[in-house]
């Protein structure tokens, strides 16, 4: 994922854009939401740890996941949601990570009686996509920090928190960093709603960075939840990333390509959480 990827992504994803505006104007979608229920919120847990579990049927890196399938987006969502997940982190991408609309929409339906919300995780770069998320049930939305100017990444998210949803603004190095710590600043009136992560993954060979996540922990702002990306696959680093002072580990491949994803979820926040309460 290099700087060209993303903006390959971004380029990708205003062709979206136009295509679903020429399908649906803006104000079309606007009189759809009015009789759209609220999404579930996000809420943490008090165990001081807790989980982001992602449903993708494609990673750029590992090609298609074993285990995926559309068809049982319903059942896997509910294992996570059962597990314990705080939120559930969607694909919506389709020309890396084979993903769909209609996949959030399946999951934030069987998520909603169990009150997890659904996250929208694709390379937004325009409001009305927002807005789409929310029509489709999403409770929260990824803001990616370095793949837009500025007035575009306050437009992304003031559209996010105006609709009652919460955004995740990931991040990969200090600059981001940086750039996360004036917007939440600017925002500290909704932080409940605002959640800043570290992506350990290199931009251009794809592999995980060892000791990203743990390097900038501390940078992070404290105002708000901080959520570990990328690199996290078993209980064991669930621990050491909540020792590093995360206080969400968002987690895909390793639940998509293992045999029991629910019980793995399981030990992940139980791994993360006694990480925490050891700490103090």
């Amino acid at each position: 994922m290099s700087a060209d990827f993303l903006a390959s992504m971004a380029a990708g994803s205003r062709e979206r854009v136009c295509a679903a505006r020429r399908a649906r104007p803006e104000a079309a979608v606007l009189a759809g939401l009015r009789g759209v229920p609220s999404p579930p919120p996000f809420l943490r847990s008090t165990g001081g740890f807790d989980l982001i579990a992602e449903l993708k049927l494609r990673s750029p890196a590992l090609g298609p996941l074993r285990d995926a399938g559309a068809e049982d987006i319903p059942a896997r969502v509910t294992a996570y949601a059962r597990a314990g997940a705080a939120a559930v982190s969607v694909l919506t991408e389709p020309s890396r990570f084979d993903g769909e609309l209609a996949h959030l929409e399946a999951a934030a339906r069987a998520l909603a009686p169990l009150g997890v919300p659904a996250m929208r995780k694709d390379f937004l770069v325009d409001p009305y996509q927002v807005l789409e998320a929310r029509l489709a049930g999403a409770g929260g939305v990824l803001v990616i920090l370095r793949m837009l100017p500025r007035p575009e990444l306050e437009a992304l998210i003031d559209a996010a928190l105006g609709q009652g949803l919460f955004a995740l603004l990931e991040a990969f190095d200090e600059a981001d960093i940086e750039l996360a710590h004036e917007l939440v600043e600017a925002r500290l009136a909704q932080r409940e709603r605002l959640l800043v992560g570290v992506n350990c993954r290199d931009l251009v060979t794809l592999q995980v960075v060892p000791g990203r996540l743990e390097s900038l922990a501390a940078r992070l702002p404290a105002q708000v939840a901080r959520v570990a990306e990328s690199g996290v696959v078993t209980p064991e680093d669930a621990a050491r990333i909540a020792a590093a002072g995360y206080d969400l580990a968002l987690v895909g491949s390793a639940l998509m390509t293992g045999g029991d994803a629910g019980a793995l979820a399981r030990r992940m926040i139980a791994a993360g959480r006694s990480a925490k309460a050891a700490g103090g």
